[in-house]
């Protein structure tokens, strides 16, 4: 059985920048074998583009959601966007 892989775009904000957190999500994107990258934006929000199995996603996010100790995450936009062949996970 194969599983189906989905490519989605998050947009965190809050506190999330200057705080380690596009570390903190290559870590977790490397450990869940997750493609796509992550970085940081001029309006002080952080974009995470992930490519992975629904379940690697689903576990992906809640990591997104918490944050590194520093952060402070106030909302995460999630959008499902066109597949594209990521080959690896990086910081922008």
């Amino acid at each position: 059985m194969t599983k189906m892989i989905k490519t989605m775009m998050y947009r965190i904000h809050g506190f999330v920048q200057g705080v380690g957190f596009r570390a903190f999500v290559y870590h977790w994107a490397r450990t869940l074998g997750i493609k796509g990258f992550v970085q940081n934006e001029i309006d002080g929000s952080v974009t995470v583009v992930a490519q992975a199995s629904e379940e690697n996603l689903k576990e992906f996010r809640r990591y997104l959601k918490s944050g590194p100790t520093l952060s402070r995450v106030e909302s995460v936009e999630e959008f499902e966007i066109p597949f594209t062949n990521y080959k690896d996970f990086e910081i922008r």
